[in-house]
């Protein structure tokens, strides 16, 4: 029977799959603007596909693993719950987002595309660092 040891490596795999989703979104942006559309949709298709690995693995772990518990005091317990909060809110709100963003541009309504990842991109940036801020808090700042 696997313990929760057994799940150890997860956290740091979904921390690197936030990551590598803040990085290849920021490369993204950077792409169009300066007019690269063919490397802006690969690398934005890359970090939807990153963001699903990370969903499908944070599901696995969570339901295997547990929760753990935030054990840092003073300062740092308000400072990691608004954190936690807002990043948990955007995550939630961000899904249909990036569905919306990525089936417009897919379609090539470049229009409609612009006008939501307006407020994709930053969403979708601030819940990737987040998250590895989060995963940083959580398991060794305070840990």
């Amino acid at each position: 029977m696997p313990t929760a040891e057994s799940y150890a490596i997860f956290p740091v795999i979904n921390a690197s799959l936030n990551g590598t989703c803040a990085v290849l979104l920021v490369t993204g942006r950077s792409l169009i603007k300066r007019h690269r559309v063919a490397a802006h949709r690969a690398v934005m298709i890359s970090a939807v596909a990153v963001s699903t690995l990370f969903l499908i693995s944070y599901v696995y772990y969570h339901l295997h693993a547990g929760i753990n518990r935030f054990h840092g005091q003073g300062w740092s317990r308000p400072v990691y719950f608004s954190i936690l909060i807002s990043h948990t809110i955007l995550a939630v709100v961000i899904v249909p987002l990036v569905i919306i963003t990525l089936v417009r541009g897919l379609r090539e309504r470049f229009d409609r595309h612009r006008a939501i990842a307006r407020w994709t991109y930053p969403m979708w940036v601030y819940v990737s660092v987040t998250g590895v801020i989060v995963y940083f808090m959580l398991y060794h700042w305070f840990a």
